[in-house]
């Protein structure tokens, strides 16, 4: 069992940066592929970004590459998601997310075993 606490939304203006966090508990964190996904109001749930186990890869949707990373330390059982030039479309709940299979679609909710409860990310223009 693995539970996932989100921290470090806010509300900023268009340009802006933020530093979203997830801290997990248990002893096997390391042993996850981690995502990140959002949602906007109105609209369905997407992929954002995923990291390997042992943080050597990434991926992200398209709307953010380049101005988005991912990051994990694991010895601290976090991962983090850089946010820079943030614009009023990356306005959403950010979800974090873990995944124990061993080699899952990390675009797809459903490859996800365990959720974070979200925070809000609110980019003014």
């Amino acid at each position: 069992q693995v539970q996932l606490v989100e921290s470090g939304g806010g509300l900023v203006q268009a340009g802006d940066s933020l530093r979203l966090s997830c801290a997990a508990s248990g002893r096997t964190f390391s042993s996850y592929i981690m995502g990140w996904f959002r949602q906007a109001p109105g609209k369905g749930r997407e992929f954002v970004a995923a990291i390997s186990r042992r943080g050597g890869s990434t991926d992200y949707a398209d709307s953010v590459k380049g101005r988005f990373t991912f990051s994990r330390d694991n010895a601290k059982n976090t991962v983090y998601l850089q946010m820079n030039s943030l614009k009023p479309e990356d306005t959403a709940v950010y979800y974090c997310a873990a995944s124990s299979r061993l080699a899952p679609n990390t675009k797809w909710q459903n490859e996800y075993d365990y959720w974070g409860r979200g925070t809000q990310v609110t980019v003014s223009s």
